[in-house]
């Protein structure tokens, strides 16, 4: 057994307290993170989570876990945690993701409650103490596709023009963000993050990388989703609905109604390119292949904007022509 593997049964034997437990991998993360079902002798479970300290700081969890729980939202109960080992003991909330759900029949529903959930983060949502998404960190993670996806994964240079394209783009995407009324966001609110459960639902994971942010980005997250796509219409349909419901929940104005859709397509450029950087960095850096697949939906998203946006042609033509045949 790995080692921290053994010290994870050993805190929960030990110091939670626990006795004739089996412990399982319950899943993985995409960041350093694991997770491990416990099953208690009376049949019922728990999920471990593995944090090591030095790669991941437990903290964030633990606040934002206690600050939207509070306001009615459905994330897990803690159990017991050691933030200097880096071990949290969760309650379970299944392992039915949305993905494994949504189909045409259910999406309604099941965006529809992730919506309404979604509203409630906005609109009383933790913001104190909470990073800033800036313009340094809009680019920081715009900056992966050129270094991860072009550069390492599939060894293209860019050309001082097409590097030139990029950064107006850039620019562009970043003041787009900048000039949304600013939120809680929550940052990866899409399908593997939320869960089918008991009542309310969706249960919410991976939210402690939480900042406050533009509006759009946790919609873009969802309705935008890296891991399954949708009718452009159909997403535009849900888009505008929740822009109502925002509207009625004092998160935005009726007088943002004319730019909302930029702001979310924009939003969604910038979400994608950061996307696909990061797939590529988990397959290079930390050995996770498993998320090359998703890259050409998630660059697809991109080139359906730039074909209905001038300013974003540059960056379509570069995707479509350089970038998505490498992919193949």
């Amino acid at each position: 057994m790995p080692k921290r593997e053994q010290a994870l049964t050993c805190w929960l034997t030990e110091q939670v307290g626990l006795r004739e437990i089996c412990i399982e991998p319950a899943s993985d993360d995409a960041s350093f993170r694991r997770y491990f079902r416990v099953t208690l002798p009376d049949g019922t479970t728990r999920i471990a989570m593995d944090a090591p300290p030095e790669r991941e700081d437990c903290a964030p969890f633990l606040r934002i876990a206690e600050q939207l729980s509070a306001v009615g939202l459905h994330v897990p109960e803690i159990h017991a945690a050691d933030t200097e080992l880096g071990f949290i003991l969760l309650e379970d909330l299944g392992s039915v993701h949305y993905l494994d759900r949504l189909n045409d029949v259910s999406a309604d529903r099941l965006y529809g409650d992730a919506l309404a959930a979604l509203a409630i983060i906005q609109s009383v949502g933790p913001r104190q103490g909470l990073p800033t998404y800036d313009t340094e960190m809009l680019q920081r993670e715009m900056a992966l596709f050129p270094d991860w996806l072009l550069g390492r994964h599939l060894g293209l240079a860019l050309s001082e023009q097409e590097q030139s394209a990029l950064g107006d783009v850039f620019g562009l995407l970043v003041a787009s963000a900048l000039e949304q009324p600013r939120v809680c966001v929550h940052r990866d609110y899409h399908s593997r993050n939320l869960l089918v459960c008991r009542s309310p639902s969706p249960g919410i994971l991976d939210f402690q990388d939480a900042v406050v942010g533009p509006v759009t980005y946790d919609l873009v997250s969802l309705l935008k989703d890296c891991y399954v796509a949708w009718p452009t219409e159909r997403v535009q349909a849900w888009a505008m609905g929740y822009f109502e419901l925002a509207v009625q929940s004092g998160i935005l104005s009726s007088a943002d109604e004319g730019r909302f859709l930029r702001w979310f397509d924009l939003m969604g450029v910038q979400r994608h390119l950061k996307a696909s950087g990061i797939f590529a960095r988990l397959n290079h850096r930390d050995g996770k292949p498993g998320y090359l697949a998703d890259i050409p939906r998630t660059l697809g998203y991109i080139v359906e904007v730039a074909n209905r946006y001038p300013e974003l042609t540059a960056l379509g033509e570069l995707i479509e022509r350089r970038v998505l045949p490498g992919l193949t």
